[in-house]
């Protein structure tokens, strides 16, 4: 029997090369294809000249007003819509750019650049954009929308200002990472994102002011170390980078699911900022303040009715959280008397206003009480709380800060007694929780 003959000499050294040939040869067409530079995507012009009568103006106006634009694309105290705002991110500071019709915004784009913004998430010069623009939500606008939205913008005074260089660091403020985070995450989307097995009309309409003019999941996704989530779409919740507020799950009736609601009092949070016993705070509070009490009263409805129809998720039912020892306790129910038994009541109760509608909301069985998630509740004792001014509701009472005034073993004590009374049943807060959440100012 004869032994099988190994290679030797020339022929084994090449059969060694050989996969490493290959995979030298695939990372060099990987470099090249991150290194090339890009072309503007080629798009197809509108089957009209974009319109820029004032009904196609206003109606554009409105579109703005749905999307929230004007709130990124201002600097605090700037001119409207002139860009510059600073949005913090991990990887470093992204500001928005200038939309006004100047040289330094949107003076030398056609409606076709525009629409290659929003759709392709691509500028006029073929950079890619950063995703801190939230086009894997603006890719579902429609052409006809996009336009409307262009005509309003090119109606605006023009402001020269340039908008700052960003601040990110390496390698994230390259082309080729974002040619990359693209790849992994980001998917054209179809003009009218559809309600899943829902033929309603409303329905529909609802499906894409939360999905595409409205991108809720820009804050309610959960995110990974890089940003993203496997479904960039998805209102299952997480904690928004670097402000460290938690956007709860739209999806679990637990923490900001609306399954379980009337239509009534989904619309009335959205419109005047309350309903109930519930009353929006923090980032959502801006969102109410300058956008959704502004919608019309048909969309605020197609908007309730998508929300209400999503699939539930249920958070698993979890072993009683333990009690506070006896001394925690103590501390504990010493500060809330102190500090907020005045405005919520001595047993969380809340407390009514003189038209008899809650002034200060209830903690009792209050589910932004005991979320898992503390960066919510550390966030308003440190910061204060403070809902929107709206047409239903002008006037709200606010929580002042309390930074200054307490520790974060004080915080944690404190909230650690409000999550574990009064029928409440959430995990305790510890002081290295409060520190972590001590640093992030923004609201």
């Amino acid at each position: 029997m004869n032994a099988r003959k190994h290679p030797t000499g020339r022929h084994a050294h090449q059969g060694r090369l050989l996969p490493v040939l290959a995979l030298l040869l695939l990372l060099g067409s990987v470099l090249a294809w991150l290194m090339w530079p890009t072309a503007p995507l080629a798009v197809k012009a509108s089957a009209t000249n974009p319109a820029t009568d004032t009904a196609t103006v206003e109606r554009g106006r409105y579109l703005a007003t749905l999307g929230n634009c004007q709130v990124c694309h201002t600097a605090r105290g700037g001119v409207p819509y002139a860009g510059g705002r600073g949005i913090a991110t991990p990887f470093g500071t992204v500001f928005s750019s200038n939309l006004t019709p100047s040289p330094a915004g949107l003076g030398a784009w056609s409606a076709d650049d525009f629409w290659r913004a929003l759709h392709h998430g691509q500028s006029r010069d073929g950079r890619w954009l950063y995703p801190a623009f939230p086009y894997n939500n603006t890719t579902h606008i429609t052409r006809t929308d996009s336009d409307a939205l262009y005509a309003y913008l090119r109606s605006l005074p023009p402001d020269a200002t340039p908008a700052p260089a960003h601040q990110l660091d390496w390698p994230y403020n390259t082309q080729a990472a974002l040619k990359v985070w693209r790849a992994l995450y980001f998917e054209e989307g179809a003009a009218a994102p559809a309600a899943a097995n829902d033929s309603n009309l409303e329905v529909q309409r609802g499906a894409y002011l939360v999905r595409g003019l409205g991108h809720c999941s820009a804050c309610h996704a959960p995110r990974n170390a890089l940003g993203a989530s496997s479904n960039m779409l998805d209102l299952a919740g997480g904690l928004i980078p670097v402000q460290n507020w938690y956007a709860p799950s739209l999806t679990n009736p637990t923490e900001a699911g609306v399954q379980d609601w009337t239509l009534d009092d989904i619309v009335a949070l959205f419109q005047s900022g309350r309903a109930g016993n519930a009353l929006v705070t923090g980032p959502m509070a801006e969102v109410v303040q300058h956008s959704t009490q502004h919608w019309s009263a048909a969309d605020l409805r197609a908007m309730a009715l998508y929300l209400k129809q999503l699939p539930r998720t249920e958070t698993p039912v979890a072993s009683t959280a333990a009690a506070p020892s006896a001394r925690l306790k103590g501390a504990g129910e010493q500060l809330y008397d102190k500090r907020c038994a005045q405005c919520h009541g001595e047993h969380g109760e809340g407390r009514r206003g003189t038209d008899g509608r809650l002034a200060y909301p209830p903690l009792a069985g209050n589910r932004a009480v005991t979320l898992a998630s503390p960066a919510n509740l550390v966030q308003i004792v440190l910061n204060g709380g403070f809902a929107p001014a709206t047409a239903g509701h002008p006037r709200p009472f606010g929580m002042p800060p309390f930074v200054l005034q307490l520790s974060d073993s004080d915080v944690a004590t404190l909230l650690t007694y409000i999550r574990t009374q009064w029928g409440n049943q959430a995990a305790p807060v510890s002081a290295l929780d409060v520190q972590q959440l001590r640093g992030t100012a923004a609201r």
